[in-house]
């Protein structure tokens, strides 16, 4: 499959990546073929890109850290705790947790596997998608930082629900309350989380170099949990941000969260997150130095910037030779833009 504009998609082709709704069930499944009205309602519901089957390639995969089926059961259980707080009433804390014991155990289990954030996000599921990937992008990072099962449970929740301060709160969308301190409120109640969860809800918006937010905290005054959790929104953020803001390739997004180092991002967090992400994700479209376009077929652990390009050479109407170009092999070669 490959990623392609949704402006560029045409009735008849098949999906090549399952969309979920904000309830966790299934939006339109991988292989549908699409119609004029699907691509439509996809337009409608803020989509501006798509992954599609492609015969060209068709054995390309994207390395998932967490399951379709976590995915789907922790949107699903996110989706029931917030209209649940919406009504007025307390969400099961401990509903939440076993979602996150799910979406952990997936982590742990694929811990060596290049983070690629692919699943679609629409207006409807986009809370909930950032959530899950926050939660997923911090555990690897406090994995990575040798924090023990206990530590990464905590950081876990905290990522998760880091934004629950922003569920229709009329003082927050009126400025009268930053979301954060909202979100440490509704969390520092909760008798069976530790206060620490409550503080990444609290201080995921401060900054090192102190010009952060609620409390213009600095460097050791701001949790560790928050300063991973800190990065893993921030890079979400840019990669998906709203309507009205520019959205970021994963390159482009790493190339911003490497100049905030040392000024809103700590530096050693920021360099585990680095080791974990995939610059140029399996299924995006390419143009290298040698002015050949393709495909990015494959990943290697430790060298991001340098995966594996298909490049498909049309050499008649019924012909085509597929050419794979390594460039951890091929080191005068570069990736000069990335076409969608």
């Amino acid at each position: 499959m490959r990623l392609v504009d949704i402006e560029t998609v045409e009735q008849g082709q098949n999906l090549g990546k399952t969309i979920f709704s904000s309830n966790g069930s299934i939006l339109l499944s991988k292989g549908v073929q699409l119609t004029v009205f699907m691509i439509s309602t996809l337009k409608r519901l803020g989509v501006t890109a798509i992954y599609l089957e492609d015969p060209d390639f068709r054995d390309i995969s994207i390395e998932e850290v967490i399951s379709e089926e976590t995915k789907q059961m922790v949107i699903h259980q996110m989706s029931e705790s917030f209209e649940t707080m919406r009504s007025g009433k307390s969400f099961s804390t401990k509903a939440i947790s076993q979602s996150v014991d799910q979406l952990l155990d997936d982590v742990m289990k694929n811990q060596n596997m290049l983070v690629q954030l692919s699943d679609i996000r629409t207006a409807d599921n986009g809370m909930y998608l950032h959530g899950i990937n926050v939660c997923m992008i911090s555990s690897l990072i406090g994995l990575n930082m040798g924090l023990n099962m206990i530590q990464l449970k905590e950081l876990a929740i905290g990522a998760l629900l880091h934004d629950i301060g922003k569920l229709d709160a009329p003082e927050v969308q009126e400025g009268r309350m930053h979301h954060a301190w909202r979100g440490f409120d509704l969390l520092k109640h909760k008798r069976e989380y530790s206060l620490l969860i409550a503080h990444v809800a609290f201080q995921h918006h401060e900054h090192v170099d102190g010009t952060g937010a609620p409390r213009g905290l600095n460097g050791d005054e701001i949790h560790l949990y928050a300063k991973i959790v800190a990065v893993a929104n921030r890079y979400d953020n840019l990669l998906f941000g709203g309507p009205e803001e520019e959205r970021l390739k994963p390159h482009e997004a790493c190339e911003q969260l490497n100049a905030m180092s040392g000024i809103e991002l700590d530096h050693e967090v920021l360099t585990q997150f680095m080791r974990i992400v995939s610059i140029y994700p399996n299924g995006i479209s390419v143009k290298l130095s040698n002015r050949q376009t393709g495909v990015v077929v494959g990943q290697h652990r430790g060298l991001p910037g340098r995966p594996v390009i298909r490049v498909i050479d049309k050499e008649s109407e019924s012909e085509a030779s597929a050419n794979e170009i390594d460039l951890a092999q091929h080191t005068t070669v570069f990736i000069d833009e990335v076409l969608v």
